[in-house]
């Protein structure tokens, strides 16, 4: 007898096994609660098992036979997404799911238009968009939870293939009306002695760090923070300097005030904007759609989000 079950019910019930709580899965791919449940209600019904420990107030998890089943779910899952690559070599037409992971200080800038553009352009394709710290988009990158990243070359590791899109210089960060503000370069020495508002995040910190060390400064660190927006707006608000290697077209911050990009004068280390890739995967047909589309809109002319390189 052939069971009467969806695609969309076993992905309801994977997202389900892996965050451990409906809500959280909800979340996590913008279904409502009852659409989950019910897909894993659906589920044991038609399979007449319990998938799931229920844990009142404390969520859920797998039971031995619910393990075993989401293996196997996420197996059919990955074959079923293989027709979709079929279905692109055969039509030569971009379609189907592509999950893209941005590090979370360019992922605001970069993600949206691109997505908006490219899914435009391939009606067929569905992209989710996901934001992470470096190393934990390699880390999704490995788990398979993403399938290509846009992000920096900052300590690539070797089983992640990087291919390098557009260099961009580190500038400083400094308040509208900051007299700083109305020079055109700001070499180091000029801000060492100012409180340095510093982007806490994993691998980014060690970088701006290490532009002082290089140069024999050591930097006065006011604030950390590890919310690009929050460096913007102390900046603003004059606690002190930021670093950056972008340039947002705007200059506004949450609290309407304004900020001012600075080229930093010296040899200094650039970062470069790249797509990450696992070494060993084998690219969809989206996949390598959506690398195209990043090529011919991330260049040394233009970065979507972005004001002049």
């Amino acid at each position: 007898m052939t069971s009467r079950f969806t695609l969309r019910q076993l992905e309801y019930f994977v997202a389900a096994g892996e965050a451990g709580s409906i809500t959280v899965a909800s979340e996590r791919i913008n279904v409502s609660p009852p659409s989950i449940s019910a897909a894993i209600s659906h589920l044991e019904s038609e399979f007449g098992i319990d998938l799931f420990v229920r844990h009142h107030a404390q969520g859920l998890s797998l039971n031995p036979g619910g393990r075993r089943f989401y293996n196997e779910a996420r197996i059919v899952l990955e074959k079923a997404g293989t027709l979709y690559d079929l279905a692109s070599d055969i039509s030569q037409t971009a379609r189907g799911p592509l999950t893209v992971g941005g590090l979370s200080t360019l992922a605001p800038m970069l993600l949206p238009p691109l997505r908006k553009d490219f899914e435009n352009e391939h009606s067929e394709a569905r992209i989710t968009l996901l934001e992470a710290n470096q190393l934990d988009l390699f880390a999704k990158m490995r788990r398979a939870e993403i399938d290509v990243a846009l992000t920096y070359d900052l300590e690539v590791p070797r089983d992640i293939f990087f291919e390098p899109l557009v260099t961009l210089p580190p500038r400083i960060m400094v308040a509208a009306d900051d007299p700083l503000a109305k020079k055109k370069t700001i070499t180091l020495e000029q801000v060492v002695t100012k409180p340095l508002i510093l982007l806490d995040l994993p691998l980014s910190r060690e970088y701006f760090l290490s532009l002082y060390q290089v140069a024999g400064l050591k930097p006065v660190i006011g604030d950390r923070t590890d919310n690009m927006s929050m460096v913007r707006s102390l900046v603003a608000n004059k606690f002190g300097y930021g670093l950056v290697n972008f340039r947002p077209k705007g200059d506004k911050t949450f609290d309407g005030k304004s900020v001012r990009y600075i080229s930093l004068s010296g040899q200094h280390k650039s970062l470069t904007v790249g797509l990450a890739t696992m070494q060993s995967e084998r690219k969809t047909g989206v996949l390598v759609a959506f690398e195209n589309h990043c090529r011919k809109h991330i260049t040394h002319k233009s970065v979507p989000g972005m004001g002049p390189v």
